[in-house]
C-alpha cells in the first residue's frame, strides 16, 4: 500500500495563516490568555500547538505552557494496532486543574483520537474547559465531537486521506490530500 498525493491544500503560508486567524479566536473566546494551557496530539499536533502558542504569544506577549499528550494507550482500537503498536511520549509539565485547555490536533476525521486525549486529559486533572482546535476538519464523524477553531474545512470521500506536513517532522510545511493505493 502507498498513498498517491493528489494535490496540495494548504501551503505553508496558508497554514500560518490558519495558524494566526485561530490564534486570533482564542484569545478572543478566551478573554485574553488567562488561565490558558495548550496540549498538543502527538504527532503532528504538537508541533502545531508550539506554532499556535507561538501565534498567540507574537499577539498578545504572553508565554503559554505547552504539553503534549499521546493517546496510544487510551485508543478503542489498540488491539487492531498490531503486536508492537508506536508509542510517543506524554508531556503535561503544569497542572490542568480549573484550567482552559486548548486540545491541538492536525486532522479531525472520526472523533475517536479526540476522545481518547479527552479520556487521558482527565487523567491529569479536571480542566475548567477543554476546547478543540485542528488545522484540518474532514468530516466523516463518528462520535459527537466538533472542533470549536478550525483552520479549514475539507469535504473528503472515506478513500481520500489528509496528510499534514510539518516542518519539524516532514522538512515542509503542507497540507496533502490523496488516496492509499492497494498493492
Amino acid at each position: 500500500m502507498g498513498f498517491v498525493e493528489k494535490a496540495v491544500i494548504m501551503d505553508g503560508e496558508e497554514m500560518q495563516r490558519a495558524i494566526m486567524r485561530i490564534a486570533h479566536e482564542i484569545i478572543e473566546a478566551n478573554k485574553g490568555t488567562q488561565n490558558l494551557v495548550v496540549l498538543g496530539i502527538q504527532r503532528r499536533g504538537v508541533p502545531l500547538a508550539r506554532q499556535l502558542a507561538e501565534a498567540i504569544e507574537r499577539v498578545e506577549s504572553a508565554r503559554l505552557p505547552i504539553g503534549s499528550l499521546d493517546i496510544t494507550f487510551y485508543r478503542d482500537d489498540l488491539s487492531t494496532l498490531g503486536p508492537a503498536p508506536r508509542v510517543g511520549h506524554t508531556e503535561v509539565p503544569f497542572d490542568v486543574t480549573d484550567r482552559n485547555v486548548i486540545l491541538v490536533d492536525d486532522v479531525l476525521y472520526t472523533g475517536r483520537t479526540v476522545r481518547a486525549a479527552l479520556d487521558e486529559i482527565m487523567d491529569w486533572g479536571r480542566p475548567r474547559a477543554i476546547r478543540l482546535a485542528v488545522l484540518i476538519d474532514r468530516g466523516h464523524r463518528e462520535l459527537p465531537i466538533r472542533p470549536d477553531f478550525v483552520g479549514k474545512n475539507v469535504p473528503t470521500s472515506q478513500r481520500e486521506v489528509i496528510k499534514v506536513k510539518v516542518q519539524e517532522i516532514d522538512g515542509v510545511q503542507e497540507v496533502v490530500v490523496g488516496e492509499v493505493q492497494q498493492a
